[in-house]
């Protein structure tokens, strides 16, 4: 197939960079800061049970990605066009994500979380797809730019679905009011969760509508060979990619270091909302103001990140991004209900009152703000470091690798959250367990080269 890269006009660009626009409220809105936490918190009597079974969710999702990522990839790097592919998970992710509206106080938890898992997956294979278009749109020194951007578009769409739950649909259950002081629109109720329930149908219906630019205007790949053929060939192929990253050991590390720190990542996009919802009780109106100020500064980090990448490069961004990472994680698990730092320094308990009226929710505030400015970049230059690694040929294969190096161990990361948590009672030792992921892929990323790309001779040459 065609090694050599297109000149899309600008609005195919903006069409690839709005499908962030489009994905991200259903991980902004649903996965971490209104509905995962409703889980947690209103949907059983069980909080601590309720946050196991929601890892439990992501576990099973994280290894059916983790198997299945890099086969699909190397399949469309022989099939040719990705937008086929992106429009079949498209629809199986819309319709997952609005049935949880059925997902009421007191109901089978099974449905929901089967909803979550077929939701998750189908949206992680169209990232795939999306991802490995990346190259052939912009060249190797825009990549970084185009990257950042886009996941600052990503998190700008998801704060703004996220503002409306909270200004627009969410009420206090005390007062029957939203936060700007109207009563919800449609009359959703909150003591039935309709406030949380309601992000499904949005989420879906915000997808539907802003990945059509991305179908319309943005150029993909020529015709390949026939599916069929396409499936044996593809195979074929990731079986000599997989042998192929012996020799080329640059991007092997880079994958393994992006495999380690992603689950980190991960677990703290999944699990910090609904840590918080359990430590501090945050209904759905502090939840989202937690995750509006996260995004706020998300999109601004995003944006500084794409001038960094340029002068820094994406290795640059992803080191930092992940020193900040650490110390966040840290100082969440160090705080509780009068205590920050694990007890070292005494916080008063008396709440003056309003959103985040403790000291501890106030310095949990604090710590968040790291990761607003970090789990952005982090992701985005990742995208990016891989995009200068590899040819646009192989770019299917690879980002299905990817995909699969960001997911292949996340389960063991929700699966140590979850263990910790049955054994010990306590969800704040099973987030302590996301620093060993997180601290290990950055040691193995200080000692990878940049880019990762270029073939390295082995001893015998």
């Amino acid at each position: 197939m065609d090694d050599a890269p297109v000149k899309p006009h600008r609005r195919g660009i903006w069409g690839w960079m709005l499908f962030d626009w489009a994905a991200q409220p259903f991980f902004t809105v649903v996965t971490t800061f209104v509905f995962g936490p409703y889980f947690v918190s209103r949907l059983t009597s069980d909080p601590v049970s309720a946050q196991a079974a929601w890892s439990n969710m992501a576990t099973i999702s994280s290894i059916v990605i983790a198997i299945l990522s890099p086969v699909l990839g190397s399949i469309a790097d022989q099939s040719g066009p990705r937008k086929p592919w992106i429009a079949f998970f498209a629809a199986i992710k819309i319709t997952s994500v609005a049935l949880l509206w059925f997902a009421a106080p007191g109901s089978p938890i099974i449905w929901p979380l089967a909803f979550m898992i077929f939701a998750s997956i189908a949206a992680e294979f169209s990232t795939v797809f999306n991802d490995s278009m990346m190259p052939r749109l912009v060249s190797a020194n825009e990549v970084g730019r185009i990257s950042n951007i886009a996941w600052g578009l990503g998190y700008l769409g998801g704060m703004i679905v996220l503002i409306a739950v909270v200004t627009l649909l969410a009420a206090n259950p005390d007062t029957g009011v939203t936060l700007i002081g109207m009563p919800p629109l449609f009359g959703l109720d909150p003591h039935l969760g309709e406030d949380a329930r309601i992000t499904g149908p949005i989420s879906a219906l915000w997808y539907l509508v802003f990945i059509l630019p991305m179908f319309l205007f943005t150029p993909d790949a020529g015709k390949g060979v026939p599916l069929g053929k396409a499936v044996r060939s593809g195979l074929r192929e990731l079986s000599g990619t997989l042998r192929e990253l012996k020799r080329r050991t640059g991007i092997a590390k880079f994958l393994v270091a992006r495999m380690l720190y992603q689950d980190g990542v991960n677990g703290l996009l999944i699990l910090g909302g609904t840590f918080a919802a359990g430590m501090f009780g945050w209904a759905t109106i502090e939840i989202g103001i937690f995750g509006i100020i996260l995004n706020v500064v998300a999109i601004f980090s995003c944006i500084a990140a794409g001038w960094l990448d340029r002068f820094l490069g994406s290795k640059g961004v992803v080191v930092i991004s992940l020193v900040l990472l650490i110390i966040a994680t840290l100082g969440i698990i160090s705080t509780g209900p009068g205590f920050v730092f694990f007890g070292l320094l005494p916080l008063s308990t008396e709440d003056g009152g309003g959103l985040f009226g403790t000291a501890a929710e106030k310095a949990y505030i604090l710590f968040g703000l790291l990761i607003g400015i970090a789990f952005g970049p982090v992701q985005a230059s990742s995208r990016s470091y891989l995009a200068r690694s590899v040819s646009l040929s192989e770019a299917g294969r690879y980002f299905g690798i990817y995909a699969l190096s960001g997911r292949a161990t996340s389960f063991m990361a929700t699966l140590f959250f979850s263990m910790a948590t049955y054994a010990s009672g306590s969800a704040r030792l099973g987030m302590s367990t996301l620093i060993i992921f997180l601290a290990a892929g950055l040691a193995l990323l200080l000692v990878t080269p940049y880019p990762a790309g270029r073939p390295e001779k082995s001893p015998a040459q």
